[in-house]
């Protein structure tokens, strides 16, 4: 996995704020879904303080990105059209995410069949 420092060189919120489009200069690039984001969000409040405090979060299948926020040189802040806006999105957080979305994506599946929750 690389790390990436870096700011993207593009950050692009698309189909209707339901798609934020990430790009590095050296190519990579990714499209993350507003619904991963926000139930994967790196804020305490869905992640907890340890990995035991991970909250499942559901319900969040047509949530949108209101906005981004720089913070620094270092992250953006997102806002969710559900009020949702106290993660920081560091430029190497969103390349892990990019990185393993497929896995992460499949583990949150799991997560809201074993609580009984539901991405609608």
């Amino acid at each position: 996995m690389i790390e990436s420092h870096t700011p993207p060189s593009e950050l692009r919120v698309s189909n209707q704020g339901k798609l934020l489009q990430v790009s590095f200069e050296d190519g990579r690039s990714y499209e993350l879904t507003a619904e991963l984001l926000r139930v994967e969000s790196p804020s305490a409040e869905v992640q907890g303080h340890s990995a035991a405090e991970k909250r499942t979060v559901g319900g969040k299948l047509n949530v949108k990105i209101t906005a981004v926020d720089p913070v620094g040189n270092y992250a953006v802040r997102l806002t969710f059209d559900d009020g949702h806006d106290t993660g920081l999105y560091t430029w190497d957080y969103l390349n892990r995410v990019g990185e393993g979305q497929e896995e992460i994506w499949a583990d949150y599946l799991g997560r809201l069949q074993e609580f009984n929750l539901s991405r609608e």
